[in-house]
């Protein structure tokens, strides 16, 4: 959702200021193909530096728990009971567990258990790097189609307005999938967008202006 979000505001607000100077269509639609590729690679660049930098830290949290493991196995089976006591078992029965664990696979439970590291939410930073740069280029292209589609003098028009409706769609069904007020969601997003949008085009009209 987010990847998307950014997709649209980011590249309806290029096309719109683009549009706003006056420049002509050829270069509205090479402007907006520029900011889908752009946007995209830098989405990528972005959440792949930052899951890795997590998977660095994970990783080496592991070694360091893989260490402790070997050097100090009684005191990690009591932290380890200390955690399931926390969570509301006696310490006998936290004894037992944490011991049952451990026999069974001490790194794994102490990766999940006191380091919050499990296989399902592992980095994985290509995944997360393809999954940004699809749902940015994904939502980038509907201002783009949009632009293409519709004639050079209701251009602006079209692209915002069309925007804004993906925009609040989009916040809805974020707002849904969370449990959150759908037109709380709709509205928060719609507004930045459009604020988006109106300041690029103001930026527009003044360079197109001064030019």
């Amino acid at each position: 959702m987010l990847g998307a979000n950014d997709g649209i505001v980011s590249t309806s607000s290029l096309l719109v200021g683009v549009a706003s100077a006056g420049t002509g269509r050829s270069n509205v639609l090479i402007a907006g193909v520029a900011g889908l590729v752009s946007g995209a690679i830098s989405m990528a660049a972005g959440e792949y530096v930052s899951v890795s930098s997590q998977a660095d830290t994970e990783s080496a949290d592991l070694e360091a728990e893989k260490r402790e493991l070997a050097t100090m196995p009684d005191l990690e089976l009591r932290e380890l009971q200390g955690i399931y006591v926390k969570r509301g078992l006696d310490a006998d029965l936290a004894m037992q567990v944490a011991q049952q664990l451990t026999s069974h696979d001490a790194l794994s439970a102490h990766a999940r258990d006191e380091l919050g590291v499990s296989e399902m939410s592992a980095a994985r930073p290509i995944q997360a790097a393809l999954a940004s740069a699809g749902t940015f280029a994904v939502g980038s292209a509907l201002p783009l189609l949009t632009s293409v589609l519709v004639s050079y003098d209701s251009l602006i028009v079209a692209v915002s307005g069309l925007s804004l409706v993906f925009l609040a769609a989009l916040g809805m069904l974020a707002a849904w999938a969370g449990g959150a007020s759908i037109m709380r969601g709709a509205l928060r997003v719609t507004f930045w967008g459009a604020l988006a949008m109106v300041v690029t085009a103001m930026v527009g009209k003044l360079f197109g202006t001064v030019v």
